[in-house]
């Protein structure tokens, strides 16, 4: 006899299976920063957020292993209790600086960071205001801070200042979210616009910069050094993708921060970051600090690409191949591995309704050769 929680999965998985959208998990060996093994092949991956390709370089990986032989696999605890171990705070201090803070809070993942700043700044009578394409740990957070949350037009400052014109007055806080980079568009929130806006309605902006650092901007500080006059007052990001490991930050005033860390659900009631992670992360930015053409690489490979193709100029290290409809993006994807790519479809509720598609990231170790295989194949797929 089947119980009927079971019997729900079951038929809701089939439902998905009816519309190409149930997902399932493939076991993916990535050899080094570029080469991944599936199923027995291998494959040429432009399905990776290790833009710089830091996970697989020796000094981060000597970096992380002398902090496990220090300090142990995990922290211990949460850092409230015993879990702050000295290289937490010599990485916030160095996030601080590089985004040009008081201070910084480093959090276990990207979607804690988000999901804890939020409604540790934001309650019931406030107003959120979030692009409609920003990443879900965005929507997670507002949602869970019990304040009223609206969505303007995807980087649509007309809208934008609508919505404020029209609710800012009743709210006793007002919270404008955005990604700094969209990680499915690979397009740039324009953060000067967006900051103008906010400081003419009193409200405070929070940058998800994700996939900002360490590919964007001058010595690849990120999204918001792109435009230099935007006042950000909640400065966010992971260590999960340029720099090449896990967990994440957010850098504000110190008053901010202390806040952060007295009342943030997600810092306060979780085991703090295993140290490696840390100490990974804090020599990621010292290779970033020191080698400018890396971090040039991405955003020139996507360009070639983009150019070849005569496809709107990358703004990021991230292309989008639009398909369409899910099971078609799903074909595509697989002609492209068999031709030796992995490009993996993105489709809904990641993206909207019709606009499943291939989401190309480029690395600094693709070489030309690399990129012109993979226009030759999708050329000879895609319409």
């Amino acid at each position: 006899m089947t119980d009927s929680l079971t019997a729900f999965a079951a038929e809701k998985l089939d439902q998905l299976e009816t519309r190409s959208l149930r997902r399932r998990l493939v076991p993916t060996d990535r050899i080094d920063g570029l080469w991944v093994e599936r199923g027995g092949r291998r494959l040429l991956s432009f399905s990776c957020n290790d833009y710089l390709n830091l996970s697989h370089h020796p000094a981060v990986k000597a970096a992380a292993m002398a902090a496990v032989e220090r300090y142990g696999a995990g922290a211990g605890a949460s850092r409230l209790v015993t879990g702050d171990h000295p290289v937490f705070g010599e990485l916030e201090a160095r996030l601080a600086a590089l985004k040009g803070k008081q201070a910084a809070c480093v959090f276990g993942s990207g979607y804690l960071a988000n999901a804890g700043i939020i409604p540790t700044v934001m309650g019931p009578g406030d107003l959120i205001l979030a692009d409609e394409l920003a990443h879900a740990c965005i929507w997670s957070g507002a949602q869970l801070s019990g304040a009223s949350v609206l969505a303007f037009r995807h980087n649509d400052m007309a809208d934008l200042a609508q919505k404020l014109a029209a609710q800012r007055g009743a709210a006793a806080r007002c919270l404008i979210a955005t990604d700094g980079v969209f990680s499915m568009d690979g397009d740039l929130a324009p953060l000067d616009a967006i900051s103008d806006l906010a400081r003419a309605h009193d409200a405070w902006l929070l940058v998800d910069d994700a996939h900002g650092l360490g590919v964007v901007g001058p010595a690849g500080a990120g999204a918001g050094s792109v435009y230099p006059t935007a006042h950000i007052d909640l400065s966010m990001g992971t260590f999960s993708k340029a720099l090449g490991g896990y967990g994440a930050y957010v850098c504000a005033s110190a008053p901010v921060i202390d806040l952060i860390k007295t009342r943030a659900r997600t810092f306060v009631y979780t085991t703090g970051l295993p140290p490696a992670n840390a100490a990974a992360a804090l020599a990621a930015l010292d290779v970033i600090a020191a080698d400018p053409d890396l971090v040039a690489r991405p955003l020139a490979n996507a360009r070639r690409f983009t150019r070849a193709l005569n496809l709107p100029e990358a703004r990021s290290a991230v292309v989008p191949i639009m398909i369409g409809e899910a099971d078609r993006a799903l074909a595509v994807a697989q002609a492209l591995e068999s031709a030796g790519f992995l490009a993996v479809a993105i489709r809904p509720p990641t993206v909207p309704a019709g606009t499943a598609r291939l989401r190309l990231a480029f690395t600094a170790g693709h070489t030309a050769r690399d990129i012109d295989g993979l226009m030759s194949a999708i050329v000879g797929l895609v319409p």
